[in-house]
């Protein structure tokens, strides 16, 4: 990310009118809260009030009520939040929703979008019939309490039921990102010992088929346990289309819409696991992040509810695949207070660079996410493709995923947000299904910013003996002080490793080490500047890729850059840099030393990329995150590893062939 000095200007200021219409003020209002800063004091400073009043304020369900809201006695890391207590979050987000004489009964839960333009709308009633199938389809093979259930499938409207229904029985769901390949997959299969892996035969992406079943028999048999398989029918596939076994698999058709659409959902302790969320990382083993039906409930919804101003007219779109955490915690949050859900299969310029904005026209869209290197992409492709889309539905948007530079913060803000609709730019992680860093949006907003910790988020900026720098201003560690009700409930089956990963830096007192550098400027605002343990050593002066990245993409050439640390036999490490430029510059070396002098003088003379390469893409994943290990082991030579997650493999060609 870019220095402070490049995002010191305040671009939003929310109205009176919208501040006064907001959740969160409301909130404030009712507990004698005056500012921003009180919020966070009161929220953060007594969290187990804060995590105490909003089960009742977001009126989240309880079968049986919790004794006390939480159990600290072994510490932070190993917090029980409302012991005692029972629930299940399908009964919170589908089964109330679906009551005869809710209002929300025939609302639509969903709308659907395939990368064809087919629409599908799912109403609440028929999402909790199609729920109950699953969960008895699920009964009737053995399924229940703490057994684990896959989930590796494309972005249809089934997933939600699938989920759900998985939630109903006690299963633990483990999403799997569609687009895994198979040692990928089979990690994910094997580690939890998934009896039943819910699948297709594929998906549309850009314009072709995308076959899964292959990829899913291969895993199965690299990792045992599945004795079901499940297979959606996309493509209108038959049994001599695609490989298949008959002990094992099954259509969707005859193994769930034969079921019974009555089902009585289980109670669960508030502290049973209720998803297995892993994190690929970038060394070692895959983590298995471990969520619960009370924890991930709850901060879920209160992030939709307070972060992202729920309406109940609100349509939530955020591009996303189900394997993501991005994925469950949209369905999960919007659903607790019977939102509608927009979900879209395909590819973000197909056929053309608008789809993202027709779909906001034509679904009246009000609030979306997206990451930073997607806008950055589709800003390339020029302002006239938005033209003639009605973006006027838009209320709030939100990005996640990694740091912005200005320009593009400033594009998105007011290109696709008219200068009104705030950024609502999020960082935590899949380890807590959600958000340790989230700006409200009764606040202020500079280019770039996080905002502030969120709601009941007890975060701070520590140097490296544990010290809070926060209001020094400092560059430091992003770290919490305390737990909250989704932080993960150890490592799956590990939870030495656990330890090790996240509390290990800090241990008088107990600190969650997030990994990130932060910063807090003197207006308050709250910036991330990339991962911490991705820092480039120069001669022993360190530097974010991030920030290499941002000095780059402040000069007028460039569109996109990625930043990587080599080998370098004077200075241990040196920076080479990637670049992808804007339409009208030409690649020469005029302009490679142009950029070479630029994050010179921004970050100092020893962080001058020894190399700049001109290339026209990056490898992405499907959510738009550039693999940056696929960079640095194309340049450095080393094998790539599992790919499977790429969305454009020709990108690697791209790399190898870069001048």
């Amino acid at each position: 990310m870019d220095t402070l000095e490049d995002v010191d200007e305040v671009v939003h200021e929310p109205g009176e009118e919208f501040v006064e219409s907001t959740n969160v003020y409301r909130f404030m209002q009712e507990h004698g809260i005056d500012d921003y800063d009180e919020l966070i004091e009161r929220t953060t400073g007594d969290v187990e009030w804060f995590w105490d009043e909003i089960i009742d304020y977001l009126d989240i369900d309880f079968y049986e009520d919790y004794d006390e809201v939480r159990d600290d006695s072994e510490g932070p890391q190993f917090s029980e939040w409302y012991p005692g207590g029972e629930l299940n979050i399908a009964h919170n987000v589908v089964d109330r929703h679906a009551r005869p004489d809710s209002e929300t009964r025939n609302k639509e839960a969903c709308i659907w979008e395939g990368e064809d333009g087919e629409v599908r709308e799912i109403t609440f009633h028929e999402l909790r019939r199609e729920s109950n199938m699953v969960a008895n389809a699920l009964e009737e093979r053995g399924v229940g309490k703490g057994d684990a259930v896959g989930l590796y499938m494309p972005m249809v409207p089934e997933v939600i039921s699938i989920l759900y229904g998985a939630f109903k029985v006690g299963a633990i769901v483990v999403p799997i990102f569609s687009g895994f390949g198979v040692e990928a997959t089979a990690t994910r299969i094997e580690d939890p010992e998934c009896s039943v892996l819910f699948t297709a035969d594929g998906f549309y992406r850009r314009g072709s088929e995308v076959y899964l079943k292959d990829t899913a028999d291969e895993a199965i048999e690299q990792a045992g346990y599945v004795e079901h398989t499940v297979v959606y029918d996309r493509f209108g596939s038959s049994e001599e289309d695609i490989s298949w076994h008959d002990d094992r698999d099954e259509w969707w058709a005859e193994a769930v819409e034969t079921q019974s659409d009555e089902y009585d959902t289980v109670a669960m302790d508030s502290r049973d696991e209720s998803m297995i969320l892993y994190t690929s990382g970038t060394t070692g083993k895959p983590k298995g992040t471990v969520q619960t039906h009370a924890g991930q409930l709850v901060q879920c919804a209160k992030e939709i509810y307070f972060g992202f101003d729920h309406k109940p007219s609100d349509r939530f779109f955020w591009v996303s695949d189900i394997g993501w955490m991005m994925g469950p915690w949209t369905l999960i949050g919007n659903h607790a207070f019977g939102g509608t859900v927009f979900m879209y299969e395909g590819a973000p310029d197909y056929p053309d660079p608008d789809r993202f904005w027709s779909m906001i026209d034509r679904h009246a869209i009000s609030t979306f996410g997206i990451s930073p290197t997607a806008i950055r992409a589709l800003r390339k492709y020029g302002d006239e493709w938005l033209e003639g889309h009605d973006l006027s539905t838009v209320r709030l948007l939100g990005s996640t995923g990694e740091p912005w530079d200005p320009e593009s913060w400033q594009w998105f803000y007011e290109n696709v947000g008219g200068s009104e609709a705030p950024i609502i730019n999020i960082s935590g992680g899949t380890e807590i299904c959600g958000c340790f860093l989230m700006p409200m949006p009764i606040q202020s907003l500079k280019p770039c910013t996080l905002g502030g910790p969120g709601l009941g988020m007890d975060i701070d900026i520590v140097d490296s003996q544990g010290e809070s720098i926060a209001d020094t201003h400092e560059r430091g560690f992003l770290v919490a002080r305390d737990s909250a009700p989704s932080m993960t409930k150890g490592l799956w089956q590990d939870d030495q490793r656990y330890l090790a990963e996240y509390w290990s830096s800090f241990e008088d007192p107990p600190l969650w080490d997030h990994g990130d550098w932060a910063q807090k400027d003197e207006d308050g605002f709250w910036f991330l500047h990339g991962r911490a343990d991705d820092a480039i050593n120069v001669a022993g002066r360190k530097v974010g890729p991030a920030e290499v990245e941002g000095a780059l993409i402040d000069h007028s050439a460039v569109n996109q850059a990625a930043a990587v640390g080599v080998p370098d036999d004077t200075t241990g490490q040196a920076v080479v840099a990637y670049v992808i430029l804007e339409g009208d510059y030409d690649a020469d070396d005029d302009l490679r030393e142009e950029l070479r002098e630029q994050v010179g003088a921004e970050l100092g003379k020893p962080f001058r990329p020894r190399e700049i390469l001109f290339v026209s893409e990056f490898p992405k994943t499907q959510s738009g995150k550039i693999i940056r290990r696929a960079i640095e082991a194309t340049y450095t030579g080393e094998d790539l590893g599992d790919m499977s997650s790429i969305e454009n493999p020709a990108a690697l060609a791209d790399l190898e062939d870069a001048q």
